[in-house]
């Protein structure tokens, strides 16, 4: 089969590119309104993107009507965010907050979440999570227009908090405590306790 863009519809499209770009970590976004009201959305098109300087990048598509989603007007307006590790215990409630909830609804309150103060942005963290990225905003990058086009979110880290039960004996962050899970296509999550490990092949130079 062959899928050609310039003839297939944006939504099967999409449908498509989630199938097969898997499994994708979640990137729960906490960000501030204008007038100081949390809001908290999940999204998997997320990514790192350097370490000099610490970097993440995490995308948000438009409405289908075409319009921005909440997290994005709240970043122009507050450029700072932060970034909540989802491990499967958090699933449900992250499930929760991707509801369509009118801007400037709480979604701490409708999905019994607590509020903490993070230490270097404004908007707060899922204090049941275990790890919290703080970011503030380097860039926002528009990739096309309309329903589906892409708001890319380019966060510089400034601090990242992890719960003591999410650190090895090394002071390392440690991936089996904190059993993430990743996104598959259409309602299907993947969990991360199954690894293995491959060592990577050491070439010699030619010349």
């Amino acid at each position: 089969m062959d899928i050609d863009p310039t003839k297939t519809s944006v939504r099967d499209m999409y449908q498509h590119m989630i199938a097969c770009i898997t499994p994708r970590p979640i990137a729960w976004v906490s960000s501030l309104s204008p007038n100081s009201v949390p809001n908290l959305a999940p999204f998997s098109f997320y990514s790192g993107v350097a370490a000099n300087p610490p970097t993440v990048v995490f995308s948000v598509v438009n409405k289908r009507d075409g319009s921005k989603k909440d997290t994005v007007r709240n970043i122009e307006a507050v450029p700072e965010f932060v970034l909540n590790v989802v491990s499967e215990r958090l699933a449900g409630s992250m499930n929760a907050s991707a509801g369509e909830y009118a801007y400037e609804q709480d979604e701490f309150v409708h999905c019994g979440l607590t509020p903490a103060p993070a230490q270097c942005v404004r908007p707060p963290r899922v204090k049941e999570a275990l790890v919290h990225i703080e970011c503030k905003l380097h860039e926002i990058v528009h990739v096309g227009a309309g329903p589906l086009a892409a708001n890319l979110i380019i966060g510089r880290i400034v601090l990242i908090h992890a719960e003591d039960a999410a650190v090895d004996a090394q002071g390392q962050i440690d991936p089996a405590k904190l059993d993430t899970i990743g996104r598959m296509g259409g309602q299907f999550y993947a969990r991360t306790r199954d690894r293995f490990a491959l060592e990577r092949p050491r070439v010699t130079p030619r010349g």
